[in-house]
């Protein structure tokens, strides 16, 4: 049995959990925050038999999208003064990893 652990945008949360569940996947979802924006993410975790890993992957693949984002940023000029200055980035995807469970139990 593997665990596939994707790490995903708040905003594609429940698109990601929707379509594993229609899929017949039981996932966990956790809110977790992190990264340089410190940015609202879901952790989704799936215990999965390996041959049905891919089809997990793909379906966090096709419902993960990457986009541009304006986030602002200050930069000391003198005084104390810190102007906003808005830097595009881009947020969202998923970083997925599948791990090896030595043991799974459901009581």
């Amino acid at each position: 049995m593997k665990l596939v652990l994707a790490i995903i945008n708040h905003d594609d949360a429940n698109t990601v959990t929707q379509n594993l569940t229609k899929k017949g996947f039981s996932s966990t979802k956790l809110a977790t925050t992190g990264g340089f924006l410190m940015a609202g993410n879901v952790t989704i975790l799936i215990g999965v038999d390996e041959e049905k890993v891919q089809t997990v992957i793909d379906i966090i693949k096709e419902h993960s999208h990457s986009r541009k984002q304006m986030i602002p940023t200050t930069t000391e000029m003198s005084y104390g003064y810190y102007p906003s200055m808005p830097v595009e980035v881009v947020v969202g995807g998923a970083t997925i990893f599948v791990v090896d469970i030595e043991r799974f139990e459901r009581v």
